[in-house]
């Protein structure tokens, strides 16, 4: 038998000598890993026996080597989720439950009835389940192209309960096809986390392990972004909302194609808690005009570029069924 407590520092303190900042953080969520419960619970555990204590030492071996937390557990929690995730699908950050929370908002500043949301790139879809658990009206479809990443989306969706995945249908696409769009439909949200990163960029060697499909978007990381743009705003009904997040480099470039584009009100820059822009909203212009109140309680600060007030809520589908996937 051997101490938690000193297993643990002993963890931390290699996690830290390898230059992992989160030293402290990932050594207890490794040990409560193997140990099966909460971090907040190892206090309460006095000693580790043998074989968990040599699972724990090769977990913390592979952590630092850089291997990314979240693929030694398996999951990775978003907005109140455990999402199953591994090599193949791009790891969420917190940082996008931001999204999260505007969409949530501008959901509920529309009109009742069922909703059509299209999560674009969906990965492992923290963005689709995040809304379809929040939006209990929210008819919610998932686009991804890439073979490993459907199994952890179709896994993920698997795993909610039956009022939340029968609400969420998956699509294997490319969401720069035209045909694609036409299974997706209209919408009244679209929100999406594409790759965006320009192909030089320096990324951390946690993020190495993305898929570079998932990261990375040509020399200027816009080419995903500029080619879906024009798509979007085919598919968004009038007054519809769209977000997608960016490079903390690219704001500005991302801001011109949405007002570039003619068919958007509204586009703002929104920035995350610690002042980086990190993603672009807009509305769909309204054919005819009534302003549209900005969502409150969001917790990004907003940027205009274009306050042209957007407006007429198009009422949608009555009667939207659960969708399989």
């Amino acid at each position: 038998m051997t101490a938690a407590s000193g297993l643990r520092r002993r963890g931390a303190q290699r996690l830290a000598e390898a230059g992992i900042d989160s030293a402290a953080a990932d050594a207890a969520w490794l040990l409560a890993h193997v140990l099966g419960t909460e971090p907040g619970r190892l206090l309460l555990i006095d000693d580790v026996d043998d074989d968990a204590r040599r699972s724990y030492e090769s977990l913390i071996a592979r952590r630092a080597e850089r291997i990314p937390l979240q693929h030694l557990t398996g999951s990775a929690p978003f907005a109140g989720l455990d999402l199953a995730v591994g090599p193949g699908v791009f790891i969420p950050r917190p940082e996008t439950e931001l999204l999260v929370e505007w969409a949530v908002g501008e959901c509920a500043a529309r009109p009742d009835g069922p909703l059509r949301v299209a999560d674009l790139c969906s990965g492992s879809g923290a963005l689709a389940l995040a809304i379809a658990t929040a939006v209990p009206r929210a008819a919610v479809v998932a686009v991804e192209r890439s073979p490993q990443a459907l199994e952890y989306l179709r896994r993920n969706v698997a795993a909610q309960p039956e009022s939340v995945a029968r609400r969420i249908r998956v699509i294997a696409g490319d969401v720069t096809d035209p045909a694609v769009w036409e299974r997706i439909g209209e919408c009244e949200l679209i929100v999406g986390n594409p790759p965006y990163v320009p192909s030089a960029a320096e990324i951390s060697p946690e993020a190495a392990h993305d898929p570079a499909e998932a990261v990375f978007s040509g020399e200027s990381g816009m080419d995903l972004i500029e080619a879906v743009v024009p798509l979007i705003a085919a598919a968004l009904v009038p007054g519809g909302g769209v977000a997608v997040e960016h490079d903390d480099t690219t704001a500005a470039a991302v801001v011109a194609v949405f007002t570039t584009d003619g068919a958007f009100a509204d586009v703002r820059s929104r920035t995350d808690l610690a002042g980086r822009p990190r993603w672009v909203g807009a509305r769909k212009a309204p054919e005819r005009g009534v302003a549209h109140e900005e969502t409150a309680g969001s917790r990004t600060r907003e940027q205009p570029v274009d306050t042209a007030s957007s407006g007429t809520n198009v009422a949608p589908e009555a009667g939207v069924q659960g969708w399989t996937t």
